[in-house]
């Protein structure tokens, strides 16, 4: 399964591939890393069909993370291929960016620190669909 995460801070990658490396090694899942909104765009004009699911930071300098849902859920929404799955993770877990997130088309909703145990879980879950 190919994952694009979203976050304007650099150290998520190393903690993504610490925490999933068995996964990663064996092929189970493919991670990708883009620090802005728009690099997220870009990235996803440049592999339409190989991204599955976007994991995204929602407060980011530039194009915030409810922006690209809005524009991800605008531009891919009509298969082929079928449009990426989004999960939203923000610090904030306050009602109006989960309201907001929901409303634009987010799949789930996570809160910072990530539980990357139940992150796990939902990710091998989604591989199974």
């Amino acid at each position: 399964m190919k994952i694009l995460v979203v976050d304007d801070e650099t150290d998520v990658r190393t903690l993504f591939e610490q925490r999933f490396r068995r996964e990663i090694r064996s092929g189970q899942f493919e991670f990708s890393f883009a620090y802005s909104g728009e690099e997220a765009l870009n990235y996803l004009h440049g592999h339409p069909s190989e991204v599955v699911l976007i994991l995204s930071d929602i407060n980011m300098p530039g194009m915030s993370g409810l922006e690209l849902l809005r524009r991800v859920k605008q531009e891919y929404d009509a298969p082929p291929p079928p449009a990426p799955m989004v999960m939203m993770i923000t610090a904030y877990g306050d009602t109006d960016s989960y309201n907001q997130a929901m409303q634009l088309g987010a799949n789930d909703f996570l809160t910072k620190p990530v539980d990357f145990g139940a992150l796990k879980e939902k990710l091998l879950s989604l591989e199974k669909l």
